[in-house]
């Protein structure tokens, strides 16, 4: 399952952002700190397909697609040099598929630090690229003695130079001029500013209404990725209601399905996540998959055995199923298309494999 981890300053809101997401279980108190050992969660992606296709089905079952995070301890400047929780901090965010940022711009007199959302992001940056300068030029010593003796290398040796000249200048991979070709060659070395990233701009109640204004600047600032307003603390307290209490909470707040289901669909599109559907009496569920595989690849999200004796998929897009009522009047319809192993499925394809072990 992919990871997102929450990366930010000492009280912008990163466990209760957790909070909402998982429904309750991480400490949001207002000191530096409060995180010292990442927490882990899973939250469900939002998607109204799958409820209509288990209403079709009359499913017992309904299973969504899930997204797993991290709470990382918050960042402090100095942390790619120890300060705060220092390299315990960088080792969590390493692990990670993709990192969102958390960015504060609510205030309240009880809970100190910065309150500006493009100083949050500032200093966090900054920080990321001190780690991967390190890292750059470490590897920059090894490579350099290698590359007399093995010529091969010399492009990775090209890429790291590159991307070491723009760290220095505290810019981080994400934002460089590196080329898609030099990112890959450096992938080996997993630094931090080469994954996916997006924002959360931490909004007070108060601030709803200007979201846009106040996230023009985020968004300027982090060269056009995704940024997400949002009130954290609202959004925490509507994760702990029934489903229908949430509804009428965020209905009377005018946030409608609130900035949660977005944020959770926004994560898992990040990594370029899509989904197909299988669909029955007994359950219907969202499987993931990455964007390109092919439909033994799919197959094998369900079971290896699936993948490994993959004869056909029976697909159908969601859209023309719900259409046709049921699975039976599509195949009577001929509108069950038969794919072979080179197909590559799209988001929202309902598929039945056949295959033999």
């Amino acid at each position: 399952m992919e990871r997102f981890g929450f990366v930010g300053l000492p009280n912008a809101g990163k466990s209760s952002l957790y909070n909402a997401l998982a429904g309750g279980g991480a400490l949001a108190a207002p000191y530096a700190f409060a995180t010292t050992d990442p927490n882990e969660g899973v939250a469900r992606v939002p998607d109204d397909r799958l409820s209509l296709l288990g209403e079709m089905s009359d499913s017992k079952k309904i299973v969504p697609a899930t997204i797993q995070f991290t709470d990382i301890g918050g960042l402090v400047e100095g942390a790619a040099k120890g300060e705060g929780l220092g390299n315990r901090f960088l080792a969590g965010i390493r692990e990670v598929d993709a990192i969102v940022f958390v960015l504060r711009a609510f205030s309240d007199a009880d809970v100190p630090g910065p309150t500006d959302p493009v100083e949050h992001l500032r200093i966090v940056e900054v920080e990321l690229a001190l780690a991967d300068l390190e890292t750059t030029q470490k590897q920059l010593l090894k490579m350099e003695k290698a590359a007399k003796a093995d010529q091969s290398i010399s492009q990775v040796l090209d890429s790291l130079k590159h991307a070491s000249e723009q760290l220095d200048q505290g810019i981080p991979i994400y934002k460089s001029d590196l080329t898609f070709e030099e990112r890959e060659l450096l992938s080996e070395f997993f630094l931090l500013t080469d994954k996916p990233v997006l924002a959360v701009v931490n909004l007070g109640e108060d601030q709803v209404d200007e979201t846009n204004q106040i996230l023009e600047p985020v968004i300027a600032e982090l060269h056009g990725q995704e940024v997400i307003g949002m009130c954290v603390q609202l959004e925490s307290e509507a994760a702990l209601l029934t489903p229908e209490e949430q509804t009428e909470m965020l209905e009377a707040l005018g946030l409608g399905e609130g900035a949660l289901a977005r944020f959770v669909r926004s994560a898992y599109h990040l990594l370029g996540l899509r989904t197909f559907f299988t669909t029955g009496e007994k359950e219907s569920k969202a499987w993931t998959f990455r964007e390109g595989s092919n439909a033994p690849e799919c197959a094998g999200r369900i079971h290896t055995d699936f993948q490994k004796g993959f004869i056909r998929a029976e697909t159908i897009g969601w859209q023309l199923l719900l259409e046709q009522g049921s699975w039976l009047k599509a195949r009577e319809s001929g509108l069950v298309r038969s794919e072979g192993k080179e197909y590559k499925p799209k988001d929202g394809d309902v598929m039945e494999f056949r295959f033999n072990v």
